[in-house]
């Protein structure tokens, strides 16, 4: 389906590319750089599609995007952007953007997403608007890692999908959910957050549901539950693997229903809410050790978000550390700076803890810096040299380099090495399974996606040949 695209993009090289691509699918391209000469030809003509970088020679490209869909309200916009923050995904929602690309982008990927815009016919009403202001925002760093995170935050900040939010202890699962909550159409409501690791089991569903007086010995009078309270906004269910199996039974017919009861109570109330989970631990092993329910997994996964750990997105640290230490001078600290050898030794570090180790470990170099600015030196020898320097992490070298370890450790006999590997394989991969399956093999090869006889057979060639697979 041919169209009339406008290409407004300063920068000759990136124009010339987009445009080609689009020429070949047949489309009609024209090309500006200023908006004023972009104002000008859409008062001009029509234009099927509109491709617009943020940041141009003369501007704003998404200045004046208000008049602009007052004059074309059926045209989609797609955002092209290097400022690759949260802030500027948002103000591309904000403006009601088809799509959002943060560069680098996929050729092919933008090239298809046109497509879909001339053939959606987009509708010109498209609902509410999100505020007009996006301050605060939670998140720092502009790596690719955490592009992806800023696309699905913006994507469901008009609607009201569950989402469940994965990633590790430290990465800022709980800023997801308050970002959506904040710029979100809730935003005017109550955001609540229950963490279920942190409830005795035999009270998490009166926190949730509240109780009724008399319910239970202790329940002395009558408790509005975490549901009640965020009525008309978002509930934040942190650490959902660890809520107890009865409890994930109630969550669920809420989920389904949209109601609740209290503990001890006998009338069933309505609430409003948007349900935003998180975890850090895998639930696919627990499904299928059967210690949290796979119809729950799937009403929470409605829309998930993976925070990538800080090991995937190392260029982000340097606007990490920087950030922080602006934290710590407004918590009283002393002013500091970092330079780029501090930054370094910062980003060379595992940071198994993630941001929050980050963070921790930033206002202890604050507090303890001589100096106004932190250097490499400061902080190998505040940190240390330990752990955190000379390399990744096992996990991070993966199989090849475990594989040249034991090799050189082991030094098999020719004609034994893929069998010996095997078994080398075979046993912590089905000791593993089993562990976190309680010893269920039935649940351990659903898990390693094999069947039981196949599982059980190996184990008996293990056992009974511990050299051979």
């Amino acid at each position: 389906m041919s169209a009339r695209v406008l290409l407004v993009e300063d920068d000759r090289s990136i124009a010339t590319v987009i445009g080609e691509a689009l020429r070949e699918e047949g489309h009609e391209v024209v090309t500006c750089a200023e908006l004023a000469r972009r104002d000008a030809l859409l008062a001009d003509g029509r234009f099927d599609v509109m491709l617009t970088d943020v940041a141009l020679a003369d501007g704003d490209g998404l200045a004046g995007m208000a008049e602009l869909r007052a004059r074309a309200p059926a045209m989609p916009v797609i955002v092209l952007s290097a400022q690759n923050t949260l802030d500027t995904a948002v103000r591309a929602s904000e403006s009601e953007a088809f799509e959002y690309f943060p560069k680098p982008f996929d050729l092919e990927e933008l090239v298809r997403a046109v497509r879909q815009a001339v053939a959606s016919g987009r509708d010109s009403d498209r609902g509410e608007a999100a505020p007009g202001e996006a301050v605060g925002l939670p998140f720092i760093g502009r790596s690719a890692a955490m592009q992806g995170v800023y696309r699905m935050i913006t994507r469901v900040l008009r609607n009201d999908l569950t989402v469940l939010v994965t990633g590790e202890s430290g990465t800022g699962k709980e800023l997801v959910a308050d970002a959506i909550h904040s710029l979100g159409h809730r935003r005017t409501g109550p955001f609540v957050a229950v963490n279920a690791a942190a409830i005795p089991r035999d009270l998490i569903e009166s926190e949730l549901f509240g109780h009724e007086k008399g319910a239970f010995t202790g329940a002395v009078a009558q408790a509005i539950g975490k549901f009640e309270q965020a009525h008309g906004g978002t509930l934040f269910l942190d650490e959902i693997g660890d809520m107890p199996a009865e409890a994930q039974t109630r969550l669920l017919r809420a989920l389904q229903s949209g109601r609740i009861r209290r503990v001890g109570g006998r009338q069933e109330i309505t609430v409003d809410v948007r349900i935003v989970a998180a975890t850090n631990r895998a639930l696919e092993p627990m499904i299928a050790a059967g210690s949290f329910r796979e119809d729950l997994f799937y009403r929470l996964a409605v829309v998930p978000i993976h925070l990538p750990p800080l090991r995937e997105r190392r260029e982000d640290v340097g606007a990490l550390a920087r950030h922080f230490l602006a934290q710590a001078e407004a918590e009283g600290l002393p002013r500091r700076a970092i330079d780029d050898g501090g930054v370094a030794a910062l980003a060379a570090r595992r940071w198994r803890g993630n941001v929050r180790e980050l963070r921790n470990a930033v206002f202890r170099l604050a507090l303890l810096a001589r100096e106004t600015v932190i250097d490499r030196q400061l902080v190998e020898e505040t940190l240390g040299q330990g752990e955190g320097q000379g390399g990744a992490s096992p996990a991070e070298q993966g199989f090849a380099a475990a594989l040249d370890a034991w090799m050189g450790a082991e030094r098999p006999a020719a004609g034994t090495l893929y069998h010996r590997a095997l078994a080398e394989l075979e046993k912590p991969l089905f000791d593993h399974a089993l562990r976190e399956t309680g010893g269920n093999q039935i649940a351990a090869a659903r898990l390693l996606g094999i069947n039981r006889n196949t599982l059980r057979k190996h184990m008996a060639d293990l056992a009974a040949n511990p050299g051979q697979a």
